[in-house]
């Protein structure tokens, strides 16, 4: 049996893409040689790799534990090579991070700029995703780190390290004058009385306070979706409505606008903004110096000593 890592890399790349075309064009490859070398892999390995249709391709279950496989060696290749390149610098390769919105919007960009500025050589694919694909991208692969608010009560898996590195909670940002403003306490049910000036569909915060208003049987009144937090902030000030956002997010905007602040009384409301991955060990060297620059030193070592590599 023999396949070399570009058979592995276009296992990644056709997965990810969903198509062989696109995934020929990720590779820079044609489609055709693409299907060819895919075809000659599942002949060496006796078994389907993916399914077929006219939307595209998806991983059989043999594709999937070779797709996990493979982000594993070739996360494994990065690492060597980001180990003697440069001189041992360590300041050249590729990092892929799925994170929530509070992350993406507020305070990642500033950590990444400086960052990067410090090494052209290392490109970072931030993307939003919502926490239940946080959590499922670090253990198959496919994101090398995560970034969520872990709310009180939830468990991630154990196969997973996380380093925490501050805290956050959830608060009420209302026009300046609102009758929430003054009241004794606030939680979001109190909050469901008014319209809701929300992040866009399918970001994470909007996606958690949908099954919040679920659970307490009462709708959640969307007056108007925004991407951004100052966005939002805006609408709120304006008087379109009320709004659910990150305290500091808050307490930042207030200062520029006429907005009122209340903390959220719900258990659910408080988070801890940590970082997820599965293996500290096989990260490339900028990538550790980059979770250093989050969570310390301290912490990224007692970390190290808690990873159990996942089967």
């Amino acid at each position: 049996m023999h396949f070399d890592l570009t058979d592995l890399r276009l296992v990644v790349q056709v997965a990810e893409a969903q198509s062989l075309t696109a995934g020929a064009q990720r590779a820079h490859l044609s489609t055709a040689a693409v299907s060819a070398r895919i075809k000659a892999l599942e002949g060496q390995l006796n078994t389907r790799l993916f399914y077929r249709s006219s939307q595209g391709v998806e991983p059989t279950p043999a594709g999937e534990a070779l797709l996990r496989h493979a982000r594993a060696i070739l996360r494994q290749v990065e690492r060597v090579k980001s180990d003697f390149a440069d001189a041992g610098t360590g300041d050249s390769g590729h990092l892929r991070i799925f994170a929530n919105t509070t992350a993406v919007t507020e305070f990642m960009p500033e950590v990444l700029a400086d960052f990067l500025a410090a090494r052209p050589g290392v490109t970072i694919d931030l993307q939003e995703r919502l926490t239940r694909d946080i959590v499922r991208g670090v253990l198959d692969g496919t994101a090398d780190l995560g970034i969520l608010g872990i709310m009180v009560g939830v468990e991630l898996p154990s196969r997973l390290a996380t380093l925490p590195f501050g805290r956050d909670r959830l608060v009420l940002a209302m026009p300046a004058g609102h009758p929430l403003a003054t009241a004794e306490q606030v939680t979001y049910a109190d909050a469901l009385d008014y319209p809701q000036v929300t992040l866009h569909a399918g970001s994470t915060l909007f996606d958690y306070l949908q099954r919040q208003a679920l659970a307490f049987g009462k709708p959640l009144t969307v007056r108007t979706q925004v991407f951004g937090f100052e966005a939002a902030c805006r609408m709120i000030e304006a008087g379109v409505g009320v709004g659910i956002l990150p305290e500091s997010c808050a307490l930042r905007y207030r200062q520029s606008m006429q907005l009122a602040v209340r903390r959220l009384e719900d258990a659910w409301a408080y988070r801890e903004r940590s970082l997820l991955l599965r293996d500290i060990d096989v990260l490339p060297r900028f990538a550790q110096d980059l979770l250093v620059r989050l969570v310390g030193p301290e912490a990224l070592a007692a970390a190290a000593e808690r990873t159990v590599d996942a089967p």
